[in-house]
């Protein structure tokens, strides 16, 4: 006999559980919904000295009283952390970790790194003593993950149960006794509307996410439930059925991606270029350079990508493509390699990006009041920077298939990296924007988002529609459309670089 103990996310308790618990008892399971120490109705225990470690307590003292043998364990946002905790020290009950919509934690990292709320890891970095953590207001739900599919009752009845979240339980780091000896089996749920997806997943590991190659494992499996971070109020009887088939082993599982045939190649027939690497930079000059000072645009790339992925972006066939298009235009192309490995390095990507901007405004080739910025993916981000105080050398800002919020599934994003508040004061900066039709859901939200405030702002924008083309198309949709698309967003940025 199995029994499934279900640890849930902050602010709320076992109730939460009760339709989903309902669900597997109906079919035969064990389930056993915790309520952890200073939270639902256990709220009054509480104490300056509630921590991890007590709610680790509180999940392992569950397992031990519990008459079925095997335990599926099933952690829920932050509740990955005390389930994780007590699995690492109750190894021979549990036949399964299943994370449900959450990232690995990690040992000696506390839960606080996989908070997406940004306000929250504002106040701590202000406050690091700072008393509970007040519940969430009606409309402030959706800072700890995405509340689609979630039908305003039960967004109420979590609301009014809430409880304030013992700080400690946030700040103090995991310890796992043996972290390199894994749990026997592990199932990923991710809830697509809250930003994770398989396919995302494959992507990373694509790029050789050392993290995720340790998953790529016949006992590690994977679902997809198409809703928000709060599945057991959107969809309790789906969510009931992913955790049976999860505990019968079943589920998507990674594979490593086969070595192509040959490179994928940029879509465009352009010769490669020369190029001249100073650092992180590389620079594709056009014929002349020497002789009279080129406008550049500087080509940024997205992200997160891992610190030991090679080659590394600016060595990509899409890079290297645009870097020789824009040179055989006339102007000079610039690629860079900035360091953004984590959804945590947004800062210093954004100084290596300045740094090289500043590298290539002091190059003699260079017009130094022509410049323009050319962002792609999780690059998105980065523009906002700009958008907030534009120079008066920057004629032009592009983005292609940009991340223009971070999903909620990235963890807490510094407040700064917000392109959709920025552009209320990019003033009559030039905006060039590729959209891609074939999207994933939180990036599209994203657009959408950016767009509105634009909008209403007045702020100037091109947009370059591309319905029947995928994320990151330049190596993947050789098709009219995705070439017809290349050639009318650097003709939109080279106008505007040339205009006087």
């Amino acid at each position: 006999m199995i029994a499934f103990v279900l640890v849930s996310e902050a602010h709320t308790g076992g109730w939460i559980w009760r339709e989903t618990a309902d669900r597997l008892r109906a079919a035969g399971f064990g389930a056993h919904p915790v309520t952890l120490t200073g939270l639902g109705h256990r709220r009054h225990l509480a104490g300056p000295d509630t921590d991890l470690a007590t709610h680790v307590e509180d999940v392992v003292q569950l397992i031990d009283h519990l008459p079925e043998e095997q335990v599926v364990l099933v952690g829920h946002g932050y509740g990955i952390h005390p389930a994780v905790g007590a699995a690492d020290r109750r190894r021979e009950r549990i036949a399964r970790v299943v994370y449900l919509d959450v990232g690995l934690p990690r040992d000696g990292a506390p839960a606080l790194a996989l908070v997406p709320d940004h306000t929250l890891h504002d106040r701590l970095r202000q406050d690091p003593q700072a008393g509970p953590i007040p519940a969430p207001a009606l409309d402030q739900w959706s800072r700890w993950g995405s509340t689609a599919g979630v039908p305003l009752p039960a967004l109420e009845r979590l609301t009014r149960l809430a409880a304030p979240q013992p700080v400690r339980t946030l700040t103090q780091p995991l310890r796992i006794g043996a972290p390199d000896r894994p749990i026997p089996a592990t199932t990923g749920v991710l809830c697509s509307a809250n930003g994770s997806t398989i396919a995302m997943l494959e992507t990373r590991l694509g790029f050789g996410d050392p993290q995720l190659r340790a998953l790529v494992d016949p006992r590690v499996t994977f679902f997809e439930l198409d809703t928000g971070h709060w599945p057991m109020l959107s969809c309790p009887e789906e969510l009931a059925d992913t955790l049976r088939r999860a505990a019968a082993g079943e589920g998507h599982r990674l594979t490593l991606p086969a070595e192509p045939d040959r490179p994928a190649e940029f879509l465009l027939p352009v010769p490669e270029r020369p190029r001249e690497r100073i650092g992180r930079v590389d620079l594709y000059l056009p014929d002349g350079a020497s002789t009279e000072p080129r406008p550049a645009v500087v080509f940024v790339h997205g992200g997160p990508v891992p610190e030991s992925m090679r080659p590394t972006p600016r060595d990509w066939p899409a890079f290297v493509g645009y870097g020789s298009y824009a040179a055989s235009l006339g102007v000079v192309g610039v690629t860079l390699d900035h360091r953004l490995h984590e959804p945590a390095d947004f800062g210093r990507a954004a100084q290596d990006v300045a740094e090289a901007v500043e590298l290539v405004r002091a190059d003699p080739r260079v017009d130094p009041d022509r410049i323009a910025l050319w962002a792609f993916s999780g690059g998105g981000l980065l523009t906002a920077d700009w958008l907030a105080a534009p120079p008066p050398w920057l004629r032009c800002l592009a983005a292609s298939y940009p991340v223009l919020a971070p999903p909620p599934s990235w963890g807490a994003v510094d407040s700064r990296f917000r392109p959709a508040q920025a552009v209320a004061k990019a003033g009559r900066l030039p905006l060039v924007l590729t959209r891609v039709g074939l999207e994933d859901p939180a990036f599209a939200a994203s657009v959408g988002e950016f767009l509105a405030a634009a909008e209403q702002c007045g702020a100037d924008v091109e947009l370059v529609d591309l319905p029947g083309t995928r994320h990151g198309f330049e190596t993947t949709d050789h098709t009219e459309e995705a070439r017809e698309g290349v050639r009318r967003a650097m003709a939109a940025v080279l106008t505007r670089l040339t205009e006087s």
